[in-house]
Formats: structure tokens, C-alpha cells, sequence
């Protein structure tokens, strides 16, 4: 296939879409429901009086240790991922995760600017989200993310690699202009591979991928020791996809007409 200049218009970019206040609604809607129902499967601590006792767990030092809570926090995620990006694809791209939203910046997806907008709704959504579960169980302690068996650089490097096979996947079936009918199935698979890059990653760093998803219950519990793990780490997994994916790949073919497709 011979190098084109490819027009960056994806299911990921609102750039022809509803007005940029319908578009903000619209991710901290999404990214509200992602946050409360995330955080609510997270929770090991019911019963724990009082919240701050020691037995407020989190998320990697209680649910994600156990085969069983593992297991029930990965699907939960998935399945949250999967109705949240369908809920706004069609309205403001699905953008749930500021590493995804970065990693799009990068390949020349959306703007900078726009990039911006996005990561105040996402984190304003994941707030809201997780200190109205703390409201309805009463102030209980909601699961933070943490590192556990691993050092905090180490956790860093695990969250680098799982969220560059997200946003990868993301470019894969969502922002690829020779995705097809592949992209009928992009919620699906991002759901697909965030569930297993718990099941994988969850007893070490909490398998985050998403700063605003760690963001949230930092900000619900007043707690943001290590938080940064789940900046660096993602933005960098993030970053790293846009430049192979978006810079190399989609960069280096020009996109086929549907009828070339099976």
C-alpha cells in the first residue's frame, strides 16, 4: 500500500458532531457511570465500621486478591466499559479514560485543546460518581488503587503495558480508518480487553488503565498517595499507541473502500 495523508475523522472524534457542551455532558455522563459501578464492584469493606478503620480495604489489598472478587471486578468493568463507550460513541466519541483520550492527541486524532475539555469531564465524572456511592453507603470507604507485591516504579511499567494493549485496541477497532465493520464490535473489545488486563494485572497494580477511574476514588476517600502510578503509567502506555498506531500504522496505508472487505 502506497503512504497517504489521512483525514484524522474517526468514532473517536466528535470534530462534526454536537456542539462541545453537549459533548462534555455526554463524557462525564458516561464516565460517571463507568466510575460508580467500577468502584461499587470494587468494594471489600461492607460492613466495615467504622469507615476508617483498618479493615477499609483497597482495591488491590482485598477484591483484587481474591480469585472470586478478581474474577466479578474484571467482568463488572467490562461490562461497564462496554455500555459506556456505546452510550456516548455516538455523541462524543466513547472517550471514558484520559490515557485514551491522550493517546488519540497524539495520533493526531483530536486536538490538543479538545483533548483538554475531554479530561475535565472525565475526571469531573469520576468524582461525582464515586462520592455519590460514598453518599449512599453511608461514607463507607470507597476502594482505592494501590500497588501490592510490586514497587510503585514496577507498578508503573504494568500499567504502562496493559494500557497501550487498550488503546491499541481502541485504534484497532475504533479510530482505524480501514477498520470496516470491525468497528461494530469496538465496544465489545474494549470491554474485552480491559476485563482481561484486570484479570492479569489486578494483584499488582490494581490494573487501572485510566487515571480518572483512580482519580475519582482519590478524591472520594481524600487519599492520593501513589495516585500518580496511575498517571504516568497510563499516559505513557497511551502516548506510546498513538505514536505506533496512529503515527505508523494508520500513517503508512491508504484506507480501503468497503467493498474490499469480506
Amino acid at each position: 500500500m502506497r503512504p497517504s495523508s489521512l483525514p484524522r475523522s474517526s468514532s473517536c472524534s466528535p470534530a462534526s458532531g454536537p456542539p462541545l457542551p453537549t459533548v462534555s455532558f455526554s463524557t462525564v455522563t458516561s464516565t460517571s457511570v463507568l466510575s460508580y459501578l467500577a468502584s461499587l464492584s470494587a468494594r471489600t469493606d461492607q460492613g466495615c465500621q467504622p469507615p476508617n478503620s483498618p479493615c477499609a480495604a483497597q482495591l488491590t489489598k482485598g477484591g483484587a486478591l481474591d480469585p472470586a472478587g478478581l474474577v466479578a471486578i474484571a467482568i463488572a468493568h467490562a461490562f461497564a466499559l462496554f455500555v459506556g463507550v456505546s452510550m456516548a460513541a455516538n455523541i462524543s466519541g466513547g472517550h471514558l479514560n484520559p490515557a485514551v483520550t491522550f493517546g488519540l492527541a497524539v495520533g493526531g486524532h483530536i486536538t490538543i485543546l479538545t483533548g483538554v475539555f475531554y479530561w475535565v469531564a472525565q475526571l469531573l465524572g469520576a468524582s461525582v460518581a464515586c462520592l455519590l456511592l460514598q453518599f449512599v453507603t453511608h461514607g463507607q470507604a470507597i476502594p482505592t488503587h494501590g500497588v501490592s507485591g510490586i514497587s510503585e516504579i514496577e507498578g508503573v511499567v504494568m500499567e504502562i503495558v496493559i494500557t497501550f494493549a487498550l488503546v491499541y485496541t481502541v485504534y484497532a477497532t475504533a479510530a482505524d480508518p480501514k477498520k470496516g465493520s470491525l468497528g461494530t464490535i469496538a465496544p465489545i473489545a474494549i470491554g474485552f480487553i480491559v476485563g482481561a488486563n484486570i484479570l492479569a494485572a489486578g494483584p499488582f497494580s490494581g490494573g487501572s488503565m485510566n487515571p480518572a477511574r483512580s482519580f475519582g476514588p482519590a478524591v472520594a476517600a481524600g487519599n492520593f498517595a501513589g495516585n500518580w502510578v496511575y498517571w504516568v503509567g497510563p499516559l505513557i502506555g497511551g502516548g506510546l499507541a498513538g505514536l505506533v498506531y496512529g503515527d505508523v500504522f494508520i500513517a503508512s496505508y491508504q484506507p480501503v473502500g468497503q467493498q474490499e472487505y469480506p
